[in-house]
């Protein structure tokens, strides 16, 4: 999935689901964070404190994606969660390990990873869990059929729209499902996350496969207000509507008509839709930057500061460290700071509290 379904409609999902406009901007900015969330490491501060930091993600054409290592800690936890082939815990889909490693929609696994968010929603960080959890819930979706390890499951032939669009039409498009690595949905390119597609392909395992990405998008996002609103009832087993009818219509009528390649611009059409009052709960202003939290949470490097005052930072450099950073004590409780709180326990509790009932040792 895209801008356009990870911040704007978790960001509809969450007001409908009850959320205020601020605390649904903060699930749905962590929501869409977990993929611009690129860098890792110690982050140094003017007053010798330090942070550490890990990415949720890689870039396209990041080396790192090439390694197994760095893809379990990465591409497993946060976009194509194991599914277990939709197996409860103390049993196994047929064949070898990797099958247990597919991303299954709404898998028993998936049902874990929520109900360990909610239980855990009056922490700090609550919020920007949630939007870490609903990015991984939306995606198992999105990136069934698919494992998050560099392997010969994920290999696609015969890949075919089936419904007009012309999203493969170019030599490019066709070369890259040949020549990028399995990793993922890598070989079916973005047809996985653009909303408005029906495809076709052949799996690594030689079985044919159909998508309507808009049946699934809209499945996800019922899912995801559901869980919304068990959060905001701090019960994972509570009774609940789910979308409002107006904005489950609304929502599939843009995720159907909305068909232009660039989820950028279909994401600025999700913001008009939301100031001008087309769903239940009003109108609203939402905007996204990837490093608008980040830039509250580092301010200026302390270079600039003792730079100003006449002074120098060598004393304060290590070589092979990032830069220093000016420390306030409003860190702790910045944006920045809480969503990296979220997504290391995130990482931390499917890797060792949830996979390993399901015979998955991934760390």
């Amino acid at each position: 999935m895209q801008i356009d379904f990870h911040h704007a409609v978790t960001y509809v999902a969450a007001r409908t689901a009850g959320f205020a406009h601020e605390e649904a901007d903060i699930v749905s900015y962590a929501a869409q964070y977990v993929d611009d969330a690129v860098s890792s490491g110690v982050v140094r501060f003017d007053n010798d404190a330090i942070a550490t930091r890990i990415s949720s993600s890689h870039k396209s054409f990041d080396a790192e994606n090439l390694n197994n290592q760095e893809n379990i800690l990465v591409w497993l936890p946060y976009h194509f969660l194991p599914g277990n082939g939709g197996k409860p815990a103390g049993q196994s889909p047929e064949g070898t390990f990797i099958q247990k490693l597919v991303c299954t929609p709404d898998s028993p696994i998936a049902n874990e990873m929520v109900r360990a968010c909610i239980l855990d929603c009056n922490k700090p960080y609550g919020l920007h869990r949630l939007g870490v959890t609903m990015h991984v819930y939306a995606d198992t979706w999105a990136h069934q059929g698919f494992a998050g390890v560099l392997h010969e499951i994920n290999e696609i032939n015969d890949l075919e729209e089936t419904a007009g669009t012309r999203v493969l039409d170019s030599i490019f498009e066709r070369l890259a499902s040949k020549t990028a690595p399995p990793i993922g949905h890598g070989r079916a390119l973005s047809l996985p996350d653009m909303p408005f597609l029906s495809w076709k392909y052949r799996n690594g395992r030689g079985m044919p496969v159909s998508r309507n990405n808009t049946d699934l998008f809209c499945d996800a996002a019922e899912s995801m207000c559901q869980a919304m609103q068990r959060f905001r009832c701090q019960n994972p087993d509570a009774a609940v509507p789910g979308l409002a009818v107006e904005d489950r219509q609304t929502i599939r009528a843009m995720l159907t008509n909305l068909t232009q390649e660039d989820g950028a611009e279909r994401h600025r059409h999700w913001i008009e839709a939301v100031r001008t009052g087309a769903f239940t709960f009003g109108r609203a202003e939402i905007a996204y930057s990837e490093t608008a939290w980040e830039n509250v949470a580092l301010q200026e490097p302390a270079a600039s500061a003792a730079a100003a005052a006449g002074g120098g930072v060598d004393s304060f450099k290590i070589p092979g460290w990032p830069n220093v950073y000016h420390y306030t004590d409003s860190f702790l409780q910045s944006n920045w700071r809480l969503f990296q709180d979220a997504v290391q326990l995130h990482r931390f509790t499917i890797g060792r509290d949830i996979l390993p009932k399901y015979g998955i040792c991934s760390g």
